[in-house]
Formats: structure tokens, C-alpha cells, sequence
């Protein structure tokens, strides 16, 4: 009997690896097979124009979508990555085969405004080369018209509408709630402004919070204000935003009709008449048959034809530190402090690699990961490498933290900077199981024995110990950013304690050094390296697992995840506005249960780029996931 057993379990083992063996056989067949027709059956069309359909949200490096997401076909947000799009639209604007550029931004859901100005810079170099660029969507908001407003002609849907927000909106307090469930939530800050733990003790913001939020909204409405009016030159933007709400209100023609005679946009046509124009102009697409078939071709498919593949030589790395910054390592989307540095270090070892930009999106995080990454900055300047800071819509707090590693820091007039201040979370349940009848009792050796204690309660040495090492972080903080940006102790505590600031004001206080996006933070590293002429750029990614490569090609892409956006104005404002709270509740739930001591911005998710992370079904459960914790 014992014999059988062991053939049986025999002949069980060669059949898994056989099917493994299949399986990766399978696999290996359709990866070769896709890798081999992706650049090759790319062909651009003479004449075409270069089609961006901005579907989702515009972002400096892409989330990875999780494996089970591709399989069971869920809804995903089709993310565009901010450099690529740059480099393409700048690539077409020298290409012969491409003669114009037709902007599709009906499904566009934000982008950050720093990378909006990205976006909006090529697009002009594009028109400098003679050639337009053609917008339309069914309704404009902030972003959407910003990107726009740098095109030759807007057209909007006869059922369209304006509308134009601005920055602000209502955040989340959680007291409460959390009051009811009689959940104690320990807090330990230094910052007059260090607004993140407000959430948990207060049931709305602070006087001092609320003074510096509208100090940086009214910066940030400002340099979004002078950049459409620059463009639109026609347009009074601030007189006609201010009387907007009486011309809706006292007027007897539609939105659609109102933002034409009001200078938003140039021509009130339906989406099919619009593309029926085009290929009158351009002619004919590759579907003939199908009504309004122009010809041109995807953004993506144009750089998969026209990117760089293969070049060596000198080179300038771009390393991202994007979203949420947490120990250990990370995917795509999210700056785990292990996975950065290795890329650092990668980087450095690399021969052709001869300066190092990093560029950051992020509201910061843990301090340990935050410190992590500047000190593989610190070590790649050590091997006389040149370090340059890039910021993004977001580098604050943790984010800034890490740019005090460079060289120098670039950074746009909207970027959201500062938050130079530190704070430790701590929820305990005491009182929660209390109300359950649930007690707690044991012995002690010292004051710290179990100490930090969730279900009895924190004791004041342990209070006295978390709040000291508080300090101590944020002292380091201060005098961190006191030596990189060479500025006494004295000068720095002022603008730290936690607050807020817009590029614009970062500048003059000095805490950033130039103004300049992405393209310009890697000439200044090419031109600190010596080399010559446009440096080659060499972006240092963590590489995707073999299932979601495999899935991803198959997908075809982001572009062949995007759902079925809501395209009036209304309704689409409505899902950013959820995407923002499901952001916020997530990154509540972040810090609750985060490193004790962080380096974090919450004023920041009010601005950032909402992520796909947190799609709008998800928020209930979210809020479910905060009351359980």
C-alpha cells in the first residue's frame, strides 16, 4: 500500500510539471511573440495627425495595475505618464509624417498642475513649429481647459458646459466618528501648521490651518489664472469667472453656446461633426467605412514607433520618488524607500550614466524610507555624480525631505512644497472595549513594559518618550534643510513648523532654486556633466512581474483599460470629488496604522493627483476599513 503511495504522488508531481513546464511554455511563446510585433507593426501614416485621448489622470509614473484586476476585467483608470507624453508631442513636432496634434479631452480627470504646465509647454513647442493643435471635449474643468486653452481652435459639445472650480474643497475630520466608537487617538506633533493629524482630533480645520490652506489655494488660482490668460489672450479669465454663475443664471442659450460668446472656446460642435472635419482635412483613417475615421494615430502607438530603443552612451538617469513614501520596497506608484535607493544604486554602477535627476511627486511618508533615498543621493553625489531635484505637483513633507539630497532643486510656481514639520499617530481602544465589557490587566518591569499599548492605553513615560523622539526627527528636519539650502537654523524654523507653500513662494523663501519641469531639471544635469548637446534620458524603473508584463501586452496597454468616463461636467467633478475622499480616507487609514513617527502631508491630497488607487467604488468600503481598524 505504502508502494502505490509513493507511484501515486510520483506520477501527481510529474503531472504539475508538466503543466508547468506548459504553462511556462505557453507564456514564454506569447511573450516572444508580442515582444516581436510591438515597434515592427507600428507604421505612421504621412500627413496623420498625432491623436492624444487624455482618458483618466495624467501622472509622473504610473501605477501598477494589480494581476487579479487585468484578469477579472475590473474597471481600472487609464493613467498617462507625464514624460512620455512630452517627449512624443516634441518628437511629432519634428516629424515630418505628423501635421497637427487632435486633443481629445473628454475623458480627461486631472493631472496636477505642475505637469499640466509640462503638457502645456510642448504643446507650444509644438505650434512654434507651425503646426495646430485641435481640442475638443463635451465639458471643461480646471485641468482639461487648462490643456486646452494652449490649443489653435476649442470646440465643446452643443450639450456641454463650463465648469471651472479652482482649488479648494472640503477635506475629511474623523473626531467624531471616532468619539462614538470611543476610540483615543494619541497625537504627537511640532508644527504649528502640521495639519495631517487634524482629521483625527478636531471635527474641522484649525485657524491656522485654514489661513495657510487659503494662502496656497489662492497661489496656486493664481498661477492657473495668469497661464489660460496668457494663452487666451481675449479672455478676460478672472472678470468672467467672477460673473460666471449671473451669465449662466440671466442667460437664454445654452452653456455650450454661453462659453463661445464668452471666449472659452472657439466652436460649439457635436463629437462626430468634429472628427467629420478632420477628415475632410486629413482624409481618410485606416477604417474608411466607419463615419468620422480620420486619419492619425494613438500617442501611444507614435512613441512606441518613434522612442528611442537601443541607444548607449552618456546619459542622464531620472529616478522617481511617486506617491505615498513607505519602508521596504514598492511597486510602480508608490516610492518604497528600498526600491528607490536600489534604483539609485543602479544608477551609479551604471557606466553610461553620468548624472542622476530625481524626480518627486509625493507628500512624503515614512521618515526611515524618506532618509533612505537621500542618502543613496548623498552616495551617488559622493561618486561625483551630479544630483538634481525635480518636483513634481507634490514634493512635500517626505517628498522634501529627500530633495534636500541634491544639488539643486527645480520646481514649478504650482508645485506644493514645504511641510517641513513631523507628527506620530497612535490609536489606542481602551475605551472601545470598555464599551464591550472588555478589560484589560497585567504586570510591568519597567514603565515601558508593553508599551505603546493599543487596547490598555499609552502612559504618560511612553508620551513623554514618542514626543521626544518627535522632536528630535523634526530637529534633524530643520537642520537638514538648513544645510542643503545654506540657510541659518534661525531662517528655516519660521517657514518650517509643518506649513505649506506653493512653488511660488517655496522661491522666495529659497526653498527651491529655479523654476523648470522635468526636461529642464535633466539639461541642467547633462550641462553639470559636460555632456553635449539634448542629454539622452534614461528612466531607472523596478522591473514589472513576468504575469503583469505578459497581461499588460496582451491588454494592450493602459490605453486598453479605460472604462466608460462620465462626460458631462457635473459628473465627472463629482468623480474626482470621490476619488479625492477615497484618497484621503485611505491615506487616514496609512497613517493610523504608518510608522509611529512620520513625515506626511494631508493638506497635499486636497491638491495632488487623485490616484486610480483609490477608484470611487471603493470609498465606502474604505470608510469601513478606517471605523474597523
Amino acid at each position: 500500500m505504502q508502494f502505490l503511495k509513493g507511484v501515486w504522488t510520483f506520477l501527481v508531481g510529474v503531472k504539475d510539471a508538466l503543466v508547468l513546464i506548459f504553462m511556462l511554455l505557453v507564456f514564454g511563446l506569447l511573450w516572444a511573440g508580442l515582444s516581436m510585433g510591438g515597434r515592427s507593426a507600428v507604421t505612421v501614416p504621412q500627413g496623420a495627425a498625432l491623436n492624444i485621448d487624455m482618458d483618466g489622470l495624467l501622472v509622473d509614473q504610473a501605477t501598477e495595475v494589480d494581476p487579479l484586476t487585468l484578469l477579472g476585467g475590473q474597471q481600472v483608470i487609464p493613467e498617462t505618464e507625464t514624460l512620455a507624453l512630452v517627449r512624443a508631442i516634441d518628437k511629432a513636432a519634428d516629424d515630418p509624417a505628423i501635421s497637427m496634434i487632435t486633443l481629445n479631452l473628454d475623458g480627461f480627470m486631472g493631472g496636477g498642475q505642475a505637469n499640466l504646465e509640462s503638457v502645456g509647454a510642448a504643446l507650444k513647442r509644438f505650434r512654434a513649429k507651425k503646426k495646430e493643435v485641435e481640442a475638443w471635449a463635451t465639458a471643461y474643468t480646471d485641468d482639461g481647459y487648462y490643456l486646452a486653452a494652449h490649443a489653435d481652435s476649442i470646440g465643446i459639445s452643443p450639450l456641454g458646459a463650463m465648469a471651472l472650480s479652482g482649488p479648494g474643497g472640503s477635506g475629511l475630520y474623523f473626531k467624531d466618528a471616532l468619539d462614538k466608537l470611543k476610540v483615543n487617538v494619541e497625537v504627537f506633533r511640532v508644527g504649528t501648521y502640521k495639519s495631517f493629524v487634524e482629521p483625527f482630533t478636531r471635527n474641522q480645520a484649525s485657524p491656522e490651518a485654514k489661513e495657510a490652506d487659503q494662502v496656497l489655494a489662492n497661489d496656486l488660482w493664481a498661477t492657473w489664472r495668469t497661464a489660460v490668460q496668457r494663452e487666451r489672450q481675449e479672455l478676460d479669465v478672472a472678470a468672467t469667472l467672477a460673473s460666471w454663475p449671473q451669465r449662466v443664471a440671466g442667460a437664454n442659450q445654452t452653456q455650450a453656446e454661453l462659453a463661445k460668446n464668452a471666449g472659452f472656446v472657439d466652436v460649439v460642435i457635436s463629437e462626430n461633426a468634429w472628427r467629420a472635419k478632420l477628415r475632410e482635412r486629413l482624409g481618410e483613417g485606416e477604417d474608411a467605412d466607419r463615419p468620422g475615421d480620420f486619419k492619425r494615430i494613438d500617442v501611444r502607438d507614435y512613441w512606441a514607433a518613434r522612442r528611442p530603443v537601443g541607444e548607449s552612451g552618456p546619459a542622464v538617469a531620472v529616478v522617481h520618488v511617486t506617491g505615498s513614501i513607505v519602508d521596504g520596497e514598492a511597486p510602480p506608484g508608490t516610492a518604497g524607500g528600498a526600491t528607490v535607493r536600489e534604483l539609485i544604486e543602479d544608477a551609479v554602477a551604471d557606466g553610461d550614466v553620468k548624472a542622476i535627476v530625481v524626480r518627486v511627486d509625493s507628500g512624503g511618508g515614512s521618515v526611515l524610507a524618506s532618509e533612505e533615498i537621500r542618502q543613496a543621493l548623498l552616495e551617488a553625489r559622493a561618486k561625483k555624480l551630479p544630483v538634481i531635484a525635480s518636483f513634481g505637483p507634490v514634493a512635500a513633507s517626505g517628498g522634501y525631505w529627500v530633495g534636500t539630497g541634491a544639488d539643486m532643486i527645480f520646481a514649478s510656481p504650482a508645485t506644493i512644497t514645504g511641510s517641513i514639520g513631523v507628527f506620530g499617530v497612535i490609536p489606542t481602544f481602551e475605551g472601545t472595549l470598555k464599551q464591550l465589557g472588555v478589560s484589560t490587566d497585567g504586570v510591568k518591569t519597567t514603565p515601558f513594559s508593553g508599551q505603546p499599548d493599543v487596547v490598555g492605553g499609552l502612559n504618560d513615560p511612553t508620551r513623554t518618550l514618542i514626543q521626544a523622539g518627535v522632536q528630535d526627527v523634526y530637529r534633524e528636519f530643520v537642520g537638514l534643510v538648513a544645510a542643503a539650502r545654506k540657510l541659518p537654523v534661525a531662517q528655516v524654523e519660521p517657514i518650517a513648523e509643518g506649513r505649506v507653500w506653493s512653488g511660488t513662494r517655496a522661491k522666495e523663501l529659497k526653498l527651491i532654486d529655479r523654476y523648470g519641469d522635468l526636461q529642464d531639471a535633466v539639461r541642467e544635469a547633462g550641462r553639470r556633466a559636460e555632456l553635449k548637446g539634448e542629454p539622452r534620458i534614461k528612466v531607472m524603473t523596478p522591473p514589472k512581474s513576468f504575469l503583469v508584463e505578459i497581461l499588460s501586452k496582451l491588454e494592450g496597454g493602459e490605453a486598453a483599460h479605460a472604462s466608460a468616463m462620465n462626460r458631462d461636467a457635473m459628473a465627472r467633478a463629482v468623480a474626482i470629488s470621490r476619488l479625492r475622499a477615497a484618497a484621503q480616507v485611505q491615506a487616514a487609514i496609512s497613517v493610523a496604522s504608518g510608522p509611529t513617527v512620520q513625515v506626511h502631508c494631508l493638506t497635499c491630497m486636497g491638491y495632488s493627483i487623485p490616484s486610480r488607487a483609490a477608484a470611487p467604488a471603493e470609498l465606502l468600503p474604505t470608510l469601513k476599513a478606517l471605523l474597523a481598524d
